[in-house]
């Protein structure tokens, strides 16, 4: 049984937060779909993964491609964690989530613009929609400096 872990962007944009959680998973050893709601949002990210660092290699896709399955990143808006064997999935830019993908996998993490108010309200819906499922949760913020750990529910 995994657990949604959402993650309060405030110092810096998702460009610079998602390389990082993506290379954590992948040292976790799991394939990762990242969800997001526009497909030109998904190729800029999509174009930003390949430029994160010179000495850093992060195998990723664009879903819709012959080797979905293969990909140990797979970036998509209807894209599932059937599609490359994912135990975790990255939502971005208030892209859905279940109560049964956040039972089902490893880990989800929801990744939000706390700067941007519509954004922080999506989050808290889907805070309740998930935590009223019964889902495990917690809330990271980075507003002092560091990521740290502000809430957290059993599930």
């Amino acid at each position: 049984m995994g657990a949604a872990y959402f993650y309060h962007l405030t110092r810096g944009p998702l460009e610079d937060t998602l390389p990082m959680l993506l290379e954590r998973s992948r040292q976790a050893g799991w394939r990762v779909v990242v969800r997001g709601m526009d497909e030109g949002r998904l190729r800029y990210l999509d174009e930003k993964l390949w430029q994160v660092a010179e000495d850093s290699f992060l195998p990723h896709g664009l879903a819709g491609g012959p080797q979905d399955a293969l990909q140990p990143v797979l970036l998509g808006a209807d894209v599932t964690a059937e599609a490359n064997g994912a135990a975790c999935l990255m939502a971005v830019d208030g892209a859905a989530v279940s109560p049964e993908e956040v039972n089902g996998l490893d880990r989800v993490c929801i990744l939000f613009n706390g700067l941007d108010e519509a954004a922080v309200q999506q989050a808290r819906v889907q805070w309740k929609s998930l935590t009223d499922a019964g889902c495990a949760a917690q809330y990271w913020s980075e507003e002092s400096g560091r990521w740290e750990k502000k809430a957290e529910t059993g599930g």
